[in-house]
């Protein structure tokens, strides 16, 4: 039985009107990869205040319409299509009142009412997030369903221009409409506009605009069309309240008598209003598509490689999978829809409606960073390093981002760490420690041949075993996605030949579990440790000679400069060195196993005794750095990788991702010590409680902005109450930044929580903010359990400027001894 298609559309839409109660400064709509990134800025006012944006806040000819014909009055819903609509006998231009947006992690809901009718309008984007299927995930399209309901006849218009397809607004381009017929394999006919830069630019960006591929928007075949100059085409909407299904094939430039492209689509509410209610319901549905072959190059082990999208191994032409990306709405809402109800409890229960609310905005935001591709045996994940540097592939933005990840689809992850350890792996970087980046900017994985990619080697060294354990344990675990693993009756089927057919996928474009495959438990864990063997050693013995006391270097908080002895990248370095030690275990190296052990547990108590305060109540900045303090956010990974678990296992029960029977990882015999002491974790909570900030916890002493995502980190290892307060903080923030782009991560924390002079937007770090979702479902449910010592006292009251005065004169007098 197909579902429903109308009920199934509108409850995906009004379910949500109540979902979410922040006020972000950008909302998104389409929002899918580095490319097709699209977004509603100034999102606390009107939609039609201003254009809709490209996340480094360039506009994009973007406009949606109403039309009441009985009142010949049009109302601009999304952009700003008032400019173009002057004075008119014919019609008269008004605004509808908006009544707000909200949002969860797949969609954006913008809801209009006519005034002096009963119209109600909801523009609904999704932008699917379905973790247990990669196949649709692939997919470079998003949806926007206009709904309306009343009793008056009402028409909907919605055009965009070139600016979708290049950033350099000199370019030509060229377009035309594609229809397409009903067939077995398809069920709605559709017409799509189809527009690209007439000579691309093949993996070439202009102000991180890409300057190669295709836009595509399609529609329902029965909808009107119309391309031609802006101002015409608007006001012949404006006046008609239709289109007149015309083609203009005059190609030029994205200004030259700007071309747009539109359609429109009439609703006789009047004719169909219930008898009982008096009202009638009816929706539309348009969909925008980022088509590009190839996606990237990459250094792959066997040389520089075009890579394709991952979809295009299942359709031979980008106007079948157009195709099939329209038919499917009911399985990609339905499923999206899955996630973000998961998501929305988890998080609530993990923190709070702000916490729900932050992590619904994060999660389109971190996919708008990839690219999937590879093959059907072998998908792949690409990396944007976005708006910070454009670094292609950068470890130390996929660490921050990885939390996400963990608790979405932990096999992403492999995916995304895949491409580092195969160039690494074929012999193409020269250092003995992890490289930086894939590239100097995305979307071309060169490589750095030179050895000269940007100095972090603690950074990443320690990064990536953290990440390699982390997803050890999730192996072992057996820790797969908590969400619907199949997909609703009546699901679209994909119609593949043989050859295209995966291992990895049902009929249905469905992930298989990992029992399925094979790929879960001891077993799995080791063959994917074994591959890459070599690397976690070499990178562990670097970690080995150089983390203790680490040489002046740059951290991933780059932008702080560099420093020497650093408090917070040596913890870094020394779990990772434990992690080492875990890895080894997995592959039987038992006694490289206790060596690496042993070497990490003699550092962590020579860091203690460099990096803490002689008070005991804070960790410096650095070693040396007297009267310093510092967010000791890398202890996150110490409970991560189950190296604090409780000490009495047996008082444990059951947890909301874990049966009582799942038993924790290694050997539960007796009481373990943890490896960083408890008295740490209670020192750092009691800190940041008395450092807290306007909107936040500032990153360290030097200076007052933040970094979101290492706000979570650290609040995922505190007393619930400390992690209330820096969240309620932090949700403060969301509501009254001055920031005015795509969720900025490095804020200041007083002020008008704007930009602190580097403007960094829409990065994927903001994946950190579901570091209290990974962590509840690290270690069978119990790492969360390991900390909770810290709900059992108060917080100690600390005098902030004291202990730090204290601090230095205490080194005062011990030089003064010397």
């Amino acid at each position: 039985m197909r579902l429903c298609f109308l009920p199934a559309l509108t409850a995906l839409a009004l379910a949500l009107v109540d979902a979410s109660t922040l006020t972000p400064p950008v909302l998104p709509l389409v929002v899918r990869n580095p490319y097709l990134n699209f977004w509603f800025p100034h999102a606390r006012g009107a939609p039609w205040h201003h254009w809709p944006m490209f996340w480094t806040g360039s506009s994009v000819g973007f406009a949606v319409m109403a039309a009441v014909p009985e009142t010949r009055t049009v109302y601009p819903l999304l952009g700003r299509s008032q400019d173009f609509l002057g004075h008119s006998s014919s019609y008269e231009v008004s605004f509808p009142k908006y009544e707000g947006a909200t949002f969860d992690a797949s969609t954006t809901n913008l809801t209009y009412t006519i005034q002096g009718s009963d119209l109600k309008i909801i523009l609904s984007f999704l932008s699917p997030i379905t973790p247990t299927s990669t196949f649709r995930q692939s997919l470079p399209a998003g949806y926007l369903t206009c709904f309306v309901e009343g009793s008056a006849d009402v028409s909907l218009y919605v055009d965009i221009n070139g600016e979708w397809v290049s950033g350099n607004r000199d370019n030509k381009i060229e377009w035309g409409l594609v229809h397409s017929e009903k067939t077995e394999s398809s069920k709605t006919p559709i017409k799509t506009w189809s527009i690209t830069r007439r000579h691309e630019q093949l993996l070439t960006e202009f102000f991180d605009h890409a300057e190669w591929g295709t836009i595509h928007i399609s529609a329902p075949a029965d909808v009107e069309h119309q391309s031609g100059e802006s101002n015409h085409i608007r006001r012949l909407f404006a006046e008609h309240a239709s289109l007149r299904n015309k083609v203009d094939d005059s190609y030029r430039g994205i200004f030259e008598d700007e071309p747009i492209f539109a359609f429109s689509k009439s609703f006789k509410l009047s004719e169909r209003a219930d008898r009982s209610s008096g009202v009638a319901t009816d929706s539309v549905m348009f969909t925008f598509a980022l088509t590009q072959d190839p996606v990237v190059q990459y250094a792959s082990a066997r040389g520089l490689t075009f890579m394709r999208p991952l979809w295009a191994s299942y359709f031979s032409t980008a106007h079948e999978m157009l195709q099939y990306h329209y038919d499917d709405y009911d399985t990609a809402a339905y499923l999206a829809r899955n996630y973000s109800e998961q998501l929305a409890q988890d998080a609530y229960a993990s923190g709070s409606q702000d916490y729900q609310d932050i992590a619904a905005l994060s999660a389109r935001q971190v996919l708008g960073a990839t690219q999937i591709s590879g093959t059907p045996d072998n998908p792949i994940i690409f990396l944007k390093e976005i708006s910070s540097n454009g670094n292609f592939q950068t470890v130390d933005v996929i660490f921050p981002a990885f939390p996400f990840f963990l608790y979405t689809n932990p096999q992403w992850l492999a995916y995304l760490l895949e491409p580092l350890l195969e160039h690494q792996l074929s012999g193409q970087y020269p250092n003995d420690y992890s490289m930086h980046d894939l590239g100097t900017h995305f979307p071309n994985a060169t490589g750095h041949g030179d050895g000269k990619d940007e100095y972090m080697p603690v950074e990443e060294c320690g990064d990536m075993l953290i990440m390699g354990l982390a997803l050890v344990n999730a192996l072992k675990d057996n820790t797969q996605p908590a969400f619907v693993r199949s997909a609703p009756q009546g699901a679209l089927a994909l119609n593949v030949e043989p050859t295209a057919k995966s291992p990895l996928i049902d009929a249905y474009g469905m992930d298989y579990t990992w029992e399925d495959m094979g790929t879960t438990g001891e077993k799995a864990a080791a063959r994917w440790v074994k591959r890459s063997y070599k690397l976690w050693e070499q990178w562990t013995g670097y970690l080995v000679r150089e983390s203790l006391i680490p040489s002046n270097q740059l951290c991933t908080d780059d932008f702080a400069g560099w420093l020497a002895n650093q408090t917070n990248l040596a913890l870094k370095g020394i779990i990772g060195i434990k992690a080492m030690s875990e890895i080894a275990h997995t592959v039987g190296e038992e006694a490289k196993s206790t060596w690496y052990s042993n070497v990490a547990e003699e550092y962590i108590d020579e860091w203690q005794g460099f990096g803490l305060s002689r008070d005991k109540t804070h960790a410096k900045l650095a070693y040396t750095w007297y009267g310093s303090w510092t967010t000791l956010y890398n202890i996150f990974a110490d409970a991560l990788l189950c190296f604090h678990l409780p000490a009495d296992e047996s008082s444990l029960g059951s947890s909301r991702f874990w049966g009582a029977e799942q038993l924790p990882i290694g050997d539960t015999k007796g009481k373990q010590k943890p490896f960083i002491p408890d008295e740490i974790y209670q020192m750092q909570s009691d800190w940041y409680r008395a450092v807290l900030q306007k909107y936040g916890l500032p990153l360290d002493s030097r200076h007052l902005y933040t970094k979101s995502d290492w706000e979570f980190f650290a609040a995922a290892v505190t007393s619930k109450g400390v992690r209330s307060e820096i969240l309620q903080h932090v949700a403060t923030w969301v509501n009254e930044t001055a920031t005015d782009r795509p969720l900025t991560d490095l804020y200041e924390t007083e002020g008008d929580g704007g930009f602190p002079g580097l403007n960094f937007m829409a990065r994927p770090v903001v994946g950190g903010h579901f570091a209290f979702l990974a962590l509840e479902r690290a270690c069978g449910g119990r790492a969360s359990e390991g900390l909770k010592f810290l709900d059992k006292v108060a917080p100690a009251e600390i005098n902030v400027e004291q202990a730090l005065m204290a601090d230095i004169a205490e080194n005062l007098v011990d030089v003064g001894e010397l």
